[in-house]
């Protein structure tokens, strides 16, 4: 079951030449997450408290980065848990080309579940990037790949003995951190869309990736409207009034 999935995300990551792909890549996760909450979703695809550590934030690559591609998840648990289930490869080495690793790590714990030796393998694989709920280790060595890298946090504290992977193409419930129940909750299914920027992270979940594209073009253009009006002295809530309406 795992290989059939793992098969079908590279079929997906052998897509991302198509237009509908392109097209997802060129827009912002702020351009994407506006187009979700117009689709209804309640948390505009934003997965919170994550940044990006690599390539270096303060570098002008930083600004041009933009990770987009299928997710292929990952579940960390407790290294004492042991009645979760157990990996018989490592879950770098299984990660398909093209795709976004995306690791859910338990909320609470300080080590790191991604470093240096990682980011290596992945980038071997060509995969496109990591997104971790937890956090990395090892910046000077992932930045020196230039392997896009974001993260709640990082540590100098390696995985074992603290985590272990678990689980790969599971879907993945993200919380934020200390929200309760006041932001909810994005479920990040395997072969979802995952883009990322200096912005943050989005999820879009597969069956709304053409709605997302059509609503955030819709939105480029408004915006644009906008900024011209603005910067010609109009004022914003004249501007917004005239061309959103509001």
């Amino acid at each position: 079951m795992k290989q059939a999935v793992i098969t079908r995300l590279s079929s997906i990551a052998r897509t991302m030449t198509t237009k509908s792909t392109q097209g997802l890549a060129g827009f912002s996760t702020c351009e994407i997450s506006d187009a979700l909450i117009k689709l209804g979703v309640p948390h505009g695809g934003h997965i919170p408290d994550i940044q990006m550590y690599s390539p270096e934030t303060s570098s002008s690559d930083a600004s041009t980065t933009r990770l987009c591609g299928p997710a292929y998840t990952v579940k960390m648990v407790l290294g004492t848990d042991t009645s979760a289930p157990k990996l018989q490869n490592h879950f770098v080495d299984t990660a398909p080309a093209g795709s976004v690793i995306f690791i859910e790590a338990p909320s609470f714990v300080k080590n790191a579940v991604w470093g240096g030796l990682m980011s290596a393998g992945a980038q071997a694989r060509q995969a496109l990037g990591v997104v971790i709920s937890g956090r990395c280790r090892d910046l000077g060595e992932h930045r020196s790949l230039r392997f896009p890298v974001f993260a709640r946090g990082h540590s100098t504290l390696g995985q074992s003995p603290f985590t272990r992977p678990s689980e790969i193409n599971v879907s993945l419930s993200i919380a934020a951190e200390n929200a309760g129940d006041a932001f909810p909750s994005v479920t990040v299914n395997p072969g979802d869309w995952i883009v990322a920027d200096e912005d943050g992270v989005v999820c879009v979940p597969v069956d709304l990736r053409d709605r997302v594209l059509e609503l955030a073009a819709k939105g480029r253009e408004v915006d644009e409207r906008c900024a011209t009006d603005i910067k010609a002295g109009l004022g914003v809530q004249a501007s917004f009034k005239k061309h959103r309406g509001k």
